[in-house]
């Protein structure tokens, strides 16, 4: 999981400190003499920090004797971590006067999160079904449910509890850049995780008090459903008797089975449960339209899939 990144223990000498300040350091300390212990690396490491990154860190200073000189847990900002450009001038941090000469450092260092401004959208399909009636497209309308963390793993928001799905149309300004790019090509009922970087975010201001400045995001989502305004109904038909006599017109009376379904594959009625057909007059509109249109040209014996988009069904009501 995401839930906890690198945690490192630098032993850091103070003629490296002063490298960083940009004072000569009198005894020449090779960079090497920096001694770093990985004493946790999680099961799931997406990438590692390289040059020119940006991270946000937590941290704690102490001297070899244990006493604390700095930490970053005690910075009253809103996300109360350091964020760094490595290779960067901010790259050395001090209290000042609390570091006496020839002092011994370590660093207790929680990594929260790492991008690049090279960085795109990732995407990883996570579940998709083995029926796919249509792909997100920009200008899309869709239903889809989400769990939202920070890299680190720490949750902001999810559309579980709040009941109901997150709707919304692709590509038209209304959700944040990254997850705009990130729902293209997702099949209903698919679930695909999604890593965001800031700047395709909320970038340098984050969001209230869950998001904070400069954090990459990464979103569990499940999408329910997906249609476009300018959808029609679909029909694929799945057996066709050999003899068809005659096909329905509108005006004609029908009697049917059916099982009903959303997008994602939930059933939400059936008449095969009540063991009776559904009876009714076609093209008539006492069915909804989009059933109206569906069952015309249907032979008797004939299993035909109908999909209808909501403009055609239920629409923003639902029903029940």
């Amino acid at each position: 999981t995401l839930r906890r990144l690198p945690i490192l223990r630098l032993l850091l000498l103070l003629q490296i400190l002063e490298r960083g300040l940009g004072r000569a350091s009198p005894s020449g300390a090779p960079l090497e003499d920096v001694v770093i212990d990985r004493y946790h690396i999680p099961r799931a490491c997406p990438r590692e920090v390289q040059m020119g990154d940006f991270v946000r860190y937590h941290y704690n200073g102490t001297f070899e004797d244990g006493k604390k000189f700095d930490s970053s847990y005690l910075f009253k900002d809103m996300s109360g971590t350091l964020v760094t450009l490595l290779g960067g001038k901010e790259t050395v941090h001090t209290a000042s006067g609390l570091i006496p000469p020839d002092a011994t450092l370590y660093f207790d260092v929680v990594l929260l999160d790492v991008w690049n401004k090279a960085d795109t959208v990732q995407t990883t399909i996570l579940l998709r079904p083995p029926y796919c009636p249509r792909m997100v497209q920009n200008s899309d309308f869709v239903r889809y449910h989400y769990n939202g963390t920070l890299l680190d793993g720490t949750d902001f928001d999810n559309s579980y509890s709040r009941g109901g799905t997150y709707d919304t149309y692709i590509g038209s300004g209304w959700l944040i850049k990254g997850m705009d790019q990130g729902l293209l090509g997702m099949c209903p009922g698919e679930k695909r995780k999604i890593v965001i970087p800031p700047f395709l975010a909320y970038g340098e201001k984050g969001y209230g008090t869950v998001i904070p400045p400069q954090a990459s995001l990464v979103f569990y989502v499940l999408l329910i459903d997906v249609h476009n305004p300018k959808d029609t109904v679909q029909l694929e038909t799945l057996e066709l008797p050999r003899d068809c006599v005659r096909r329905a017109v509108a005006g004609d009376f029908m009697r049917y089975h059916y099982n009903g379904s959303l997008m994602d594959g939930t059933l939400f009625d059936s008449s095969y449960s009540r063991n009776h057909t559904y009876n009714t007059y076609v093209g008539q509109g006492y069915i909804i339209p989009g059933m109206d249109q569906g069952l015309q040209g249907a032979c008797i014996g004939e299993r035909r899939r109908i999909t209808v988009p909501p403009h055609l069904a239920y629409g923003e009501n639902g029903t029940g």
